[in-house]
């Protein structure tokens, strides 16, 4: 009976441990896709030495 109860538990800790793995390392591959994505993104702004749109002067 103990020997079922302790092979249960060891079942349980293993299943618990491998649950936790996963979601760390989808939470990593989400954070590294979204580093990707923020790198590679063309850029939307006009980079100037004081962040603004630079003026076009005719």
């Amino acid at each position: 009976m103990v020997r079922g109860k302790l092979i249960i538990a060891i079942a349980a800790d293993i299943v618990s441990l491998g649950g936790a793995g996963l979601w760390m390392l989808a939470s990593e591959r989400h954070t590294a896709q979204e580093r990707r994505k923020k790198f590679y993104a063309p850029r939307k702004e006009y980079p100037t030495s004081g962040g603004e749109k630079m003026k076009v002067e005719w």
